[in-house]
């Protein structure tokens, strides 16, 4: 399997320890026959009976050993697979954290998981227990063979030709459990999807009268569910009385045989015993066939899937050499500046200059392109005209790290971890960000009233995106986190939409109080961008209008008619500031 011969030679050593104890408990194991021979033909039929301590004694040694090895052997082969899961997981989420974001784009959340979870634990599987179990399966054939051989070649025909027969329809049975395997995995998500929304959603169920509806819905999907179980039931009782019966008529004929040559004086009774033994032992291998061949099948597709995404490159990527500036004061500009994405203009031809300390409002419609300032200035999509500079450097040249650091965001959708509401703030900078700028931060974005009467106050521990607080709660959070990082640029993108109007007003007279700061105020709202020193207005990609909010009032043009449809007197938007 490409990419996985290096972690062979990682764990040669821990392999070539667990291939020896394989083969030192199958060695054993293949010797416990041999010592019943001896006990049914020097012991019973010899009268030897002084050798029956002895032999009995080797038997105890032989189980115990082969248990020893056994276990060092599964154990290991555990301790291998953990090993590699653990190396390619590590390996690739570090890889898919360097990509850009782009690459995110193209690849869904649910799909990325599922390599670094499933896949990796398929390969787990191939490169340790079930890997080592191919091999073990592999050598206890032909040493079981072997003896059995030697014992008789003539009565070994007949495990060689019924053998085969089992391992076909191991193999076909397994794949038709695999095809019904996948189609009850699949049911069984939908089915718990539609108990999971019902659960979530039942204000909504309720409240639409679509009780009945749903509880239809879910029948469908539990009968649905059911049948399948059904249909695997009959797979499972239409093939394994073939397995068995070929198995017991395997013993039977050995036995019958094997019963003629003792009489003819060809076989000793003890040497058929060993033989009826080996025959029993030789079964599992071809049993277990077609689970191993279709667990081998799924990790060389797992394997291809990662290989395909470590052979991705980052698109954006700092250059050899990148500069790091030691000392940032904020001065963004936009230097007639273009993106596209495949065939799609996204950007045209804008520019703009914010110096150092001053406030820029960005206006349009949903889908103008307002967004992407933000995404172009973190560099999250290299332009693909023009260049933006950050304290007249093309952001090309300097180092991610210097660039992001430099800039706080908060967007209309807020993303908290399964953390302390501190631990959240502090994302920015965690070794900087004292509990005093913590608090103060908080104070700034209307949060501290909230947070204060928590449980556990800045020590309360959210769930997965917040879950537990309001909309507008994580988004003050959010913009406390962007003030408690200190950056030279503050970038706001829709970030009070969540909120109510007395709250959103709060927030817009605190970030107006911040100074040193450049700001980046993108909304839809006249009030967030009215004391900005200039507004740019944004449409189909293309910078319209620009100007300060008397200019453009005056103009009469897209600002206007957006003022016109928010307020419907010039006062009401002094009243709201």
């Amino acid at each position: 399997m490409k990419g996985l011969g290096q972690y062979v030679i990682k764990y040669k050593w821990r392999y070539l320890f667990t291939l020896v104890c394989l083969y030192l408990g199958i060695w054993l194991d293949v010797q416990a026959p041999k010592l019943i021979g001896r006990i049914i033909d020097d012991v019973l039929a010899g009268g030897q009976t002084a050798l029956l301590m002895g032999l009995l004694w080797m038997l105890l040694g032989v189980g115990a050993g082969r248990g020893l090895f056994k276990y060092l052997q599964e154990y290991m082969s555990d301790c291998i697979g953990v090993g590699i899961a653990e190396d390619i997981r590590r390996k690739l989420f570090s890889h898919i954290e360097k990509m850009s974001v782009g690459f995110f784009d193209r690849n869904n959340t649910g799909e990325l998981m599922a390599r670094v979870r499933d896949d990796a634990e398929r390969i787990w599987e191939a490169m340790g227990y079930v890997g080592i179990l191919c091999v073990e399966a592999l050598v206890h054939t032909v040493m079981v063979l072997t003896n059995m051989v030697r014992l008789d070649p003539l009565l070994t025909l007949i495990p060689l030709g019924i053998m085969p027969a089992v391992g076909v329809i191991a193999v076909r049975l397994e794949n038709r459990l695999d095809k019904v395997y996948d189609e009850i995995s699949e049911e069984n998500a939908k089915l718990n999807t539609v108990a999971q929304e019902n659960l979530s959603g039942v204000r909504t169920v309720k409240a639409f009268f679509r009780g009945e509806y749903e509880i239809g819905k879910f029948r469908k999907h539990n009968r649905r569910y059911y049948d399948l179980n059904m249909r695997l039931a009959r797979t499972m009782a239409r093939y394994d009385p073939c397995i068995s019966f070929l198995t017991r008529t395997m013993l039977l004929l050995s036995v019958t045989v094997g019963g003629l040559f003792v009489v003819r004086g060809r076989l000793t009774l003890g040497q058929l015993g060993a033989f009826v033994e080996y025959a029993n032992n030789i079964v599992w291998p071809m049993e277990i066939l077609g689970w191993v061949s279709n667990t081998m099948a799924a990790a060389l597709a797992s394997n291809k899937k990662i290989e395909k995404i470590l052979q991705e490159e980052p698109v954006v990527t700092p250059p050899a050499g990148a500069a790091v500036l030691p000392q940032v004061r904020g001065s963004l500009t936009f230097d007639h500046v273009g993106l596209k994405l495949g065939e799609q203009t996204v950007l045209e031809d804008v520019s703009f200059h914010v110096e150092a300390g001053r406030t820029l409002g960005i206006m349009g419609v949903t889908g103008s392109g307002k967004s992407t300032i933000l995404n172009l200035a973190e560099r999250f999509y290299d332009v693909s005209e023009g260049s933006i500079r950050l304290d007249g450097v093309d952001i090309r040249r300097l180092e991610p790290d210097c660039l992001r650091g430099s800039i706080s965001v908060v967007t209309q959708e807020v993303f908290l971890f399964s953390d302390t509401i501190a631990e959240n703030m502090r994302i920015g900078n965690h070794g900087r960000i004292s509990d005093g700028l913590l608090r103060e931060s908080a104070s700034q974005a209307s949060a501290d009233g909230f947070i204060e009467k928590l449980p556990k106050g800045y020590e309360t521990v959210i769930g997965e995106r917040g879950v537990g607080l309001s909309g507008g709660q994580k988004q003050r959070i959010s913009i406390a986190r962007a003030l408690a990082k200190q950056a030279p640029v503050l970038i706001l993108d829709d970030a009070t939409s969540a909120l109510d109007m007395e709250t959103e007003h709060e927030i817009q007279r605190a970030m107006n109080a911040v100074t040193g700061v450049t700001k980046i105020i993108i909304a839809h709202r006249i009030s967030a961008v009215r004391h900005a020193d200039e507004i740019v207005i944004l449409e189909n990609g293309r910078i319209v209008e620009r100007g300060d909010h008397d200019s453009l009032m005056a103009l009469k043009g897209r600002y206007y008619d957006t003022f016109v449809a928010q307020y419907e007197r010039p006062e009401d938007l002094a009243l709201c500031l």
